[in-house]
């Protein structure tokens, strides 16, 4: 994963996840995790996997 026209990062690897620069660095984390979510509901549901009912989910809900 690596912004827009970080050249080093392209002769390192064979595929690039390329994220939009971002005028201030702190930013960068945000746009990173909403793209590797992407990614991973994209592979997911590739592989054949419910995306909307994780295995091994347990939710915690308390009925009075």
């Amino acid at each position: 994963m690596a912004t827009d026209g970080d050249e080093r990062v392209a002769k390192l690897c064979s595929e690039v996840l390329w994220v939009p620069r971002c005028p201030d660095e702190l930013i960068v984390p945000a746009v990173s995790v909403l793209h590797l979510q992407m990614l991973a509901r994209y592979v997911a549901r590739d592989r054949g996997f419910d995306v909307d009912k994780p295995r091994n989910l347990a939710k915690s809900v308390t009925v009075e």
